[in-house]
């Protein structure tokens, strides 16, 4: 690309453009993201012959080919799949039920080949661009108005390692591995050449906030940006080269995972952005126009979901419609395996709890069906909030679906960011949120607030709390407004039921909302739980001991292999806990330097938000029963439990007449014979 001066500089190539963000799964797995199989496959790239040489150009190309090709077979694949399924549903002949099987491995094989050629992708981008650790002081003198103290000079002094033992795992040798730094130091670390394979980039996206605000960062990219711009040459192997292109990557990357958290929520900091790109890039780089479209691109999508779509599902509209067929299909392949069996064998492996057998005979869930919901539901119902509840004439299998959907909404837009820091935003332990909105106002960050004074923190996270809390205030105050004892256990059944049926489909969220409004101080009390059926009364344990094990590891539901193909929300506020509990204690050394190590564990806890944004449910709403559940939690979301309990006599204890009689009777005598 030809610049002012008849000098030249090497910014990133269009295939390249929309894949700078390494992905939750860097931040997740670290250096264990790109295994040995992605390194082999990485050296067989671009050789016609074992004897030729590497070469980086001819990679990329081949590359891209492989994925484009790859990609559009999958579609094709996918496409046919629907065909058959829908030729199925009506004519349900033999040859079309003996295709499916064998198609759905195709297609898994498929969609793993597509995976894996992205993956060398992500690996070939990263291996770009970073320079060695020697040169790190270089890329700080680099910056001419740093917002941040440059007094220290050496590395030592900005970054501390610990030695650990030699591994071949990678092929490096993971003698080094980042303790510490300074705020400096561990923003220059982002140049390093091993940052984005080891997750250092996506680790430090997440947590920086902790140490310094999204102006200084900003600051820190764009000042080596203005030193190394006019001075890069188009020979690749220069340090200002590599320097300048590293903040491209870096500064797109950042705009491209965390536009909605930082840049969305800062007038200022996008103004200041936009500014520069216009006025020091565009002129002399075509690669400031990609970034502007870029900033408009994510700015038109906050709207929508929060997390990044692989390069296979981003082809606009035909894009979006893959990614709904990928996950409608991932879903239908998980289901191909008996229910019943596929959930024994999942919680005996993953949770280490024994199921109770009579259990077993309550969850035989339909797993299609040829009505909607609100066709099993009386037409008065959707009348009047005074009519009774729907819940109790459904299925339970029925009504969770729409439950999650309420939420899901909410989850998708929400970003690993949101759940740092959260005592500043008054979230407790034992107390889900803030319950009313005006009292959000009143939060003061001045208290446990972990980020520094200047940085700008979104509360979208009390959003989704309050959304929680509000779901388990409706099943408790539904239930206490039932009018007898047998409505009472009809419910009670039933929200046992939905939240059992939530769980098993990995919808943890909606069961531990359920499970908080059955464990309401008013609705344990009431008398229906004592003629509840045991084998639906056992359901109550089952729901503490996944609240146990929810509670009792942080990365417990991304252990194996099945979160990566079944849909899955966590629980916002048990999430929330874990990540204070990592945040607590100090976050720095007694020389002043950050513990990296202590915020890489907060970034990869964190990461799962992202991980499990990627597969979404898959379920078609039916908006008239839908609408009518919002206006019922909605109109109970302030309710107040014991007030609404106090007004339903079915709430008591009550004594039969002729004892309470007898009571009196005997009372009276006794106190004739005291005057006598």
């Amino acid at each position: 690309m030809k610049i002012a001066g008849n000098s030249y500089l090497v910014s990133p190539s269009l295939p390249d453009f929309h894949g700078c963000s390494p992905g939750w799964s860097s931040a997740f797995y670290g250096a264990e993201c790109f295994d040995s199989e992605v390194h082999n496959y990485m050296k067989n790239l671009g050789k016609q012959k074992s004897s030729e040489s590497q070469n980086i150009d001819a990679k990329k190309v081949e590359l891209e080919q492989l994925l484009t090709m790859e990609t559009k077979n999958y579609r094709k694949t996918i496409k046919f799949y629907q065909k058959l399924l829908q030729k199925e549903r009506r004519s349900k002949g033999p040859e079309t039920k003996s295709m499916l099987p064998k198609l759905r491995g195709q297609l898994q094989e498929m969609k793993s080949k597509v995976q894996f050629l992205e993956l060398v992708k992500k690996y070939m981008q990263a291996k770009q661009w970073g320079v060695e650790s020697c040169v790190l002081p270089t890329v700080i003198h680099n910056g001419r108005t740093d917002t941040v103290d440059v007094a220290p000079t050496d590395e030592p002094s900005l970054l501390l390692y610990y030695n650990t033992e030699k591994q071949q795992c990678n092929n490096q040798n993971g003698i080094r591995v980042l303790q510490a730094g300074t705020p400096l130091g561990l923003m220059a670390y982002l140049y390093s050449r091993n940052a984005f394979l080891e997750g250092y980039v996506q680790q430090f996206l997440y947590t920086f906030r902790y140490f310094c605000t999204q102006e200084e960062f900003l600051q820190f990219l764009l000042d080596r940006i203005s030193s190394t711009l006019s001075s890069a040459s188009l020979d690749p192997s220069t340090s200002l080269t590599k320097i300048c292109n590293r903040s491209f990557y870096i500064l797109q990357a950042w705009i491209e995972d965390c536009y909605s958290v930082d840049f969305a929520t800062n007038t200022d900091l996008l103004c200041t952005l936009k500014e520069f790109i216009s006025s020091k890039v565009a002129p002399l780089n075509g690669y400031g126009e990609r970034l502007l479209s870029l900033l408009e691109d994510v700015s038109a999508r906050k709207s929508g979901s929060a997390h990044q779509y692989s390069s296979m599902d981003r082809c606009e509209e035909e894009g979006e419609e893959d990614r709904k067929t990928l996950h409608s299909l991932c879903k239908k392949l998980s289901e191909d395996v008996s229910r019943k069996a596929s959930l024994h064998i999942f919680f005996l492996q993953n949770f280490n709890w024994k199921l109770c057998k009579g259990m077993e005979t309550i969850a035989q869930y339909q797993r299609e069906r040829l009505y909607t919901i609100s066709s099993v539901l009386p037409k008065p119902c959707y009348n009047s909030f005074t009519e009774e509840f729907p819940v109790s004439f459904a299925k339970a299998d029925e009504v969770g679906p729409y439950l999650l959907i309420e939420y899901s909404e909410v989850f998708h837009k929400c970003h690993p960011v949101h759940f740092l820091n959260s005592r500043a935003l008054g979230v407790k332990d034992k107390c889900v949120a803030v319950q009313k909105p005006v009292s959000t106002e009143t939060v003061s960050f001045k208290v446990c607030n972990l980020f520094l004074s200047k940085c700008i923190q979104d509360q979208y996270l009390l959003q989704l709390l309050r959304n929680a809390d509000s779901i388990s205030t409706w099943v408790a105050a539904e239930i206490v407004t039932c009018h007898t004892s047998k409505l009472q256990v009809s419910l009670l059944s039933k929200s046992l039921l939905i939240a059992k049926c939530c769980y098993e489909q990995r919808n943890f969220a909606t069961a531990m909302q359920i499970l908080a409004g059955l464990e309401n101080l008013i609705v344990r009390q009431l008398p229906a739980w004592k003629i509840l059926p045991a084998k639906v009364a056992e359901i109550m344990e089952e729901l503490k001991a996944v609240e146990v094990f929810l509670k009792s590891d942080s990365l417990c539901l991304m252990e194996g292999e099945r979160f990566k193909t079944l849909p899955t929300i966590p629980s916002a506020h048990v999430l929330a806990m874990h990540v204070q509990q990592l945040e607590t204690g100090g976050f720095t050394m007694t020389n002043g330097a950050h513990k990296w190590t202590k915020l890489r564990n907060i970034a990869k806890v964190v990461s799962q938000v992202h991980a499990f944004q990627e597969n979404p449910y898959t379920y078609t709403p039916d908006f008239k029963l839908q609408s009518y559940l919002r206006q019922r939690i909605t109109h109970f979301k302030d309710a107040d439990i014991s007030a609404l309990a106090a007004d339903n006599c079915a709430n008591f204890h009550q004594i039969p007449a002729e004892k309470h009689s007898r009571k009196i009777q005997d009372a009276l005598r006794r106190m004739k014979a005291t005057f006598q």
